[in-house]
């Protein structure tokens, strides 16, 4: 049946990812011919030679086949057989592309496809070859000599696509390719080897993303320059806590449209330390948004005294984050109200940081939040009207009081100790700088984003940690301002939730609908369209990041022989 001639309509196209010969051939390798010697019709294919090329082992199983050596070393997967009789011109279309659906094979079920051989039904010889993904079988009939080569995915180059497709699902998902590999070892999957994954990254990967990433944020400055007011929220995310940082990422949001603008990464020893880190990357964001022709009308940070005292030489409009400034009060006040003569501090901890976010929410000008705040030490005495000419009365409507012990009373230790914490001076000049319109709150989010491409328990280098900052990113921007979710009857959807700051207070959130992935399928896109076929420019782009020594560069390092000679558990060292 297989011989006989075919007959297809115009409007059908079929793929086949094999090739037949018919009898009296000779049985070429899997990856391509097994002599010097070209054969007839194959074409090696174009494309600019690199400095990483896809090595890896080949796992040869052990079935009975004549006339190949699974050790030949002429083997070259950048070859490809296309040797074809009339009846398999028939069937030739385009190779499967990278967007085909895939399954779950087992290797029983493949190779029982091929045992016996379709012209003359005998028991022919297998061959099976893998490289990571992808598998290639030979049938070789040692009757009629029938010989059929099978291929389980197509191959670029020296690249299988379904390896690469593989690597490029990790990594653009910001999964972990030991933990799937863990996952596909439990299944007995098949799968590449993680110094192939790393190839894929350094050759295809990373250089989409950072060709993507600065895509994108040239055309989100562009926006920037153009817009009448632009107002930035900027705060830098460590990669561990304390002063121990290795890696520090400064973020700069455009908070009226809660999109990245730009993120910058800095190494520890670029600056001298950790705690120069945030300076550094605030300055580089500022240098590439002045750079482009943006105007800031102001920014809005924390309190880091470095960036104070750099924007105010700069002359740029600095406001505080709300949370920020009351996160630093409410550890003030848990330590007053833990005394005893200041147990009515505790009482009223909530209402005072209320009162801190009512104050900014409500105001305009530096002063009017200054004198609202200061008002509250009259109104903890049950006293609501002030002095003060910019805010001369309590706006709630008057109440009258039957527990009197609720306030605080004149000329006692719990009140003038409280006074000296809301009235410090320092505090006052935070008060009158916070922000009235947007907080970094959504940048804090952008931060718990990070987490799921750059976890702080894993070791990434600079250009691998840099673009998976650009994957949350672009995470982030697509999917920031997403809707609320309804009901079937259109009702809002919200969940409660317990956090533990709370301490058995409860917070309503709203439901989002679900994130999109939008962002993987273009790079990917990007990758089995235009890079595979030629990432010498793409690579360029990579090469121009200037990446820093390592933290260990300048030290000293012993040989490992010295270095074992010297280990001594601290359990067997002797006294002092």
């Amino acid at each position: 049946m297989t011989l006989r001639s075919h007959i297809r309509s115009k409007g059908i196209q079929a793929t086949v990812m094999c090739q037949s010969v018919a009898v009296g051939a000779t049985a070429p390798s899997v990856y391509g011919p097994l002599s010097s010697t070209p054969l007839k019709g194959v074409r090696t294919a174009k494309r600019p030679r690199l400095e990483f090329e896809e090595e890896e082992e080949e796992e040869v199983h052990d079935v009975p086949y004549a006339g190949l050596d699974p050790q030949d070393s002429t083997f070259n997967p950048a070859q490809s057989v296309t040797t074809e009789t009339e009846s398999s011109k028939l069937f030739t279309s385009p190779v499967s592309s990278y967007g085909d659906a895939k399954y779950i094979v087992f290797e029983q079920c493949l190779l029982s496809l091929f045992e016996t051989c379709p012209v003359c039904t005998r028991v022919c010889n297998v061959l099976p070859r893998r490289r990571g993904t992808f598998v290639a079988i030979d049938q070789l009939c040692p009757h009629c000599q029938f010989f059929r080569q099978w291929k389980s995915q197509p191959v670029t180059g020296s690249t299988p696509m379904g390896n690469l497709q593989l690597s490029a699902a990790i990594y653009f998902c910001g999964a972990s390719f030991s933990k799937m590999k863990k996952i596909f070892e439990a299944m007995q999957l098949r799968t590449h080897t993680y110094d192939a994954f790393r190839r894929h990254a350094r050759t295809y990967l990373e250089p989409a993303i950072i060709h993507k990433w600065t895509e994108w944020r040239t055309q989100k400055l562009k926006m920037l320059s153009e817009a009448k007011s632009v107002i930035i929220g900027g705060d830098m995310r460590a990669d561990s806590p304390g002063h121990s940082a290795k890696y520090g990422s400064y973020t700069m949001m455009d908070v009226q449209t809660t999109k990245i603008a730009d993120i910058q990464l800095v190494q520890s020893n670029e600056v001298g330390g950790s705690s120069y880190m945030e300076k550094e990357g605030l300055i580089r964001s500022l240098d590439i948004l002045h750079g482009s022709g943006v105007k800031l009308d102001c920014i809005i940070t924390d309190r880091h005294p470095q960036i104070q005292k750099f924007l105010r030489e700069r002359k740029i409009p600095q406001y505080y984050d709300v949370w920020h400034v009351a996160k630093g009060l409410s550890k003030k006040l848990e330590q007053l109200g833990k005394d005893k003569d200041c147990a009515l501090v505790k009482k009223w901890h909530k209402s005072i940081v209320n009162h801190l976010y009512w104050c900014a929410a409500s105001s305009v000008s530096g002063p009017e939040k200054v004198a609202k705040w200061k008002s509250l030490l009259n109104h903890i005495q049950n006293v609501h009207s002030h002095s003060d000419p910019a805010f001369p009365k309590c706006v709630h409507p008057p109440k009258a009081t039957k527990d009197h012990s609720k306030w605080f009373q004149p000329g006692t230790s719990a009140l003038n100790r409280l006074e000296r914490v809301l009235t410090n001076k320092r505090y006052l000049t935070d008060v009158e700088k916070l922000s009235h319109h947007f907080q970094t709150s959504t940048v804090e989010s952008f931060h718990s984003v990070i987490q799921r491409f750059a976890p702080k328990n894993v070791v990434f280098p600079f250009i691998g940690m840099l673009c998976r900052l650009y994957l949350a990113a672009l995470h982030f921007n697509e999917n920031a301002d997403r809707p609320q979710r309804k009901t079937a009857k259109g009702k809002l959807m919200y969940r409660l939730l317990f956090p533990k700051a709370k301490r058995g207070g409860y917070t309503v959130k709203e439901v989002k609908t679900e994130p999109t992935i939008c962002y993987v399928f273009d790079l990917i896109q990007l990758v089995f369209e235009e890079i595979i076929h030629d990432p010498l420019p793409y690579l360029e782009a990579v090469r121009q990041i200037p990446v820093p020594q390592t933290l260990c560069a300048q030290l000293d390092r012993p040989s490992m022989d010295d270095a074992v000679a010297a280990h001594v558990s601290r359990f067997s060292r002797g006294g002092v």
